[in-house]
């Protein structure tokens, strides 16, 4: 799509919105004013046989992959999860891009570094595992920093006193669209959603808030799995794997319908994530723009 007079490099601005989503960035002019938290869970009885049925194919996969396969779908069926606001004015994300938290190592004194990923919508669990993997491992080399690493040690390196007045700048230059792109292409809060596994962690899943700085609309998180045990009709007992996720939303993007529907839409594909085998019949694009 051409970009318009209004649109940013990294969103188109949306022009044919409900007037009431133009007023609210008015009344809540922060991210987290807008906060809506979801819970789900999610049986994992397919998913696990999907799981062992990648790795039977020599893939390194688990659920945190087919999660973010599941999402990259979503998206390209309900792409109105894909906007966001910055200076008080929505716009539709035109690409699909994923930060992540990553331990370089399972010790307490291990560094963590943040990734970020892009995807296709119309990318299929093979390309997600593919691309996810390729980051993860590349981000888990101790000696080495990526991108997103060094540029926060230089920051680190600015005098405390400007803290301050550094990030109001850049604050500044995001709300007119006017934030460099190797900046914006670094920092894991321009993204569509982010995601954190505290399942690696050994604990249980937290509602992780949505930050002021960036323009991320949606963050997921997830822990260790529950084991849950189900009464039959005929008095058997089933013994069943499931996974919580708790999702932040920035309530500010598109209404409280299509939300619940893309989660449904979500909760249906990690259940049953065969689908993600094959491409998606085809793409939805965003008809507010």
């Amino acid at each position: 799509m051409k970009r318009r007079l209004g649109d940013r490099s990294d969103g188109w601005r949306l022009r044919k919105v409900d007037p009431f989503f133009k007023i609210i960035p008015h009344i809540m002019k922060e991210r987290n004013d807008a906060q809506v938290f979801f819970s789900e869970n999610i049986d994992l009885e397919e998913t696990l046989k999907f799981i062992r049925e990648i790795r039977r194919e020599g893939y390194k996969v688990g659920f945190l992959q087919v999660a973010i396969a599941t999402m990259v779908r979503v998206i390209s069926q309900k792409p109105k999860i894909n906007r966001f606001i910055c200076g008080k004015k929505a716009y539709a994300r035109n690409e699909i891009v994923v930060a992540l938290a990553v331990k370089k190592e399972m010790s307490e004194e291990a560094e963590e570094t943040t990734i970020t990923i892009k995807f296709d919508p119309d990318d299929t669990i093979y390309e997600v595992i593919d691309k996810m993997n390729k980051a993860i491992d590349a981000s888990k080399i101790v000696e080495e920093k990526n991108d997103t690493d060094k540029f926060v040690k230089v920051m680190s390196k600015v005098p405390g006193f400007i803290y301050g007045g550094v990030v109001g700048f850049l604050k500044f230059l995001d709300r007119r669209g006017l934030l460099p792109k190797f900046i914006r292409s670094l920092s894991p809060f321009h993204t569509s959603f982010f995601v954190t596994d505290l399942g690696s962690l050994g604990i249980k899943p937290v509602y992780h808030h949505l930050y002021n700085f960036g323009t991320t609309s949606i963050f997921i998180a997830f822990g260790t799995r529950r084991k849950q045990h189900e009464l039959n009709g005929d008095n058997t007992i089933d013994k069943r794997k499931s996974q919580d996720l708790k999702v932040v939303v920035d309530e500010r993007i598109v209404d409280g319908y299509y939300f619940s529907q893309a989660i449904k839409m979500a909760t249906k594909i990690m259940e049953s994530p065969s689908v993600l085998r094959e491409k998606p019949t085809q793409i939805i694009i965003d008809d507010e723009i």
